[in-house]
């Protein structure tokens, strides 16, 4: 009953979906070019051979499951790839970063003609949804194809948990029970999953821990590094609304002590740079934007602004010391595992729920601390700062927890693998044991 009140609401509201894209293409929030993806109407044609569908909601998510589409492109002779997101951020960077026989399109809108439409074109062999894209269209429908799916790095909170467990039985039993497999990150989200009426559960660990370093463009490093050479910096990485006041004040608060010290701040969603940069100079701070190419006075900046798209590896190269964002407001934080890679020492606030397990090993090996206020933050910078030992030894603890369960890929594979597999494959040597 309540899957069908869900459909129906969805056809009720078809005349407001065009409606709704282009508010959010207004908002930046969608391709306006390639709204038709939305609905389901495709840009290109069909690839032949096999094609596997992997969903995945935005920029953490297709990162985090790159290195598993080079693996299936490796080792499956004939496979071709079709990557969907929402955002229009995911698109920007998986455009660059997709590896050949991949290809990306918008997932259309959980509308079940929009779906079908989706789904008749591009008639997929086999579906991955990645963490917790479980949208109830997307999943009756390619279930009603016939289509073999898995929930790929399946992740679920506790609250999430209880929420999906007050749901009726029957609306768990056909939204869990489509997956042939659910690969969960950790043995207490395993749990969850089974509790609602998975059929098959493995857990792998988390396909954050087995992405490389983020990239960055030498020419780029080496512009900006000779821009702020020899000044005292540190990184505010993927931050929030509420945050950025917090990042001015402890900026503000270290300049007396570091009288040429550059504040860089990458915020989450880059089309707030330019409010962001709005509101920092009103409290007195100088301000340059990356995204308008404001390498002029940047000598003499005070905050920095990387307002733009695939540059985070880029900041993290840059900056010794990276403060994690998303964590001093009730986001849940931004994955660590990223400056991790990097040799960065990590601060981060309370709220770190998204990415526990992450920020808990970080935190009780000594690589990474707790910081609760700009007051507190502004001091564990500056004793980064001004200590290089305990910076390094922060960092290289941090790059050990990183780099570490490396066979994470090769777990989630070996799970995957009878769901890609058929009679036509040719095997390849060196494929995973």
């Amino acid at each position: 009953m309540l899957l069908a009140t869900y459909r129906g609401l969805m056809r009720v509201a078809t005349p407001l979906v065009p409606v709704m894209l282009a508010f959010r293409a207004r908002q930046r929030k969608e391709h306006p070019a390639r709204r038709h993806e939305r609905i389901g109407k495709p840009s290109i044609p069909r690839p032949e051979g096999f094609l596997l569908w992997i969903h995945a909601a935005s920029i953490g998510e297709s990162v985090s499951v790159l290195p598993l589409v080079e693996r299936i492109l490796q080792h499956k002779s004939n496979a071709q790839v079709l990557l969907t997101t929402h955002t229009v951020t995911a698109a920007a960077i998986m455009a660059k970063r997709l590896p050949r026989g991949a290809i990306h399109q918008f997932v259309p809108v959980d509308h079940p003609t929009m779906v079908k439409r989706f789904i008749g074109h591009w008639r997929p062999d086999a579906a991955f949804f990645v963490e917790s894209e479980l949208w109830p269209n997307l999943i009756v429908e390619t279930k009603a194809a016939g289509i073999p799916m898995a929930l790929v790095n399946a992740r679920l909170s506790e609250r999430s948990f209880r929420r999906w467990r007050a749901a009726p039985g029957s609306f768990r039993r056909r939204m869990f029970g489509a997956f042939d497999v659910i690969v969960a990150q950790d043995e207490d989200i395993g749990a969850y999953f089974d509790e609602l009426g998975a059929n098959r559960v493995i857990v792998t660990g988390n396909l954050k821990f087995a992405a490389p370093p983020l990239s960055a463009n030498p020419q780029a490093f080496s512009t900006l590094e000779g821009l702020i050479r020899g000044r005292p910096r540190w990184l505010a990485a993927s931050t929030h609304a509420g945050e950025e006041e917090l990042i001015g004040e402890a900026h503000k608060k270290l300049k007396a002590r570091f009288p040429e010290l550059l504040t860089i701040v990458v915020p989450r969603h880059d089309t707030r740079g330019v409010q962001i940069a709005a509101m920092l100079r009103t409290s007195g701070l100088v301000t340059r934007l990356r995204s308008s190419g404001q390498t002029a006075g940047l000598d003499r900046a005070d905050i920095y602004i990387g307002d733009t798209t695939g540059e985070m590896g880029l900041f993290f190269r840059l900056s010794p010391v990276v403060f994690m964002g998303g964590s001093l407001v009730e986001h849940g934080g931004q994955n660590p595992l990223e400056p991790a890679r990097l040799n960065s020492a990590i601060l981060h606030g309370p709220h770190v729920q998204n990415f526990e397990r992450p920020y808990a090993a970080l935190d009780e090996s000594g690589a990474a601390q707790v910081v609760q206020s700009s007051d507190e933050l502004a001091e564990a910078v500056a004793h980064l700062l001004t200590d290089r030992d305990e910076r390094s030894r922060r960092a290289e603890l941090a790059a050990s927890i990183g780099f570490d369960n490396s066979r994470v890929l090769d777990r989630v594979y070996a799970a995957i693998e009878p769901l890609i597999t058929g009679p036509q494959d040719s095997p390849k040597i060196g494929g995973p044991s």
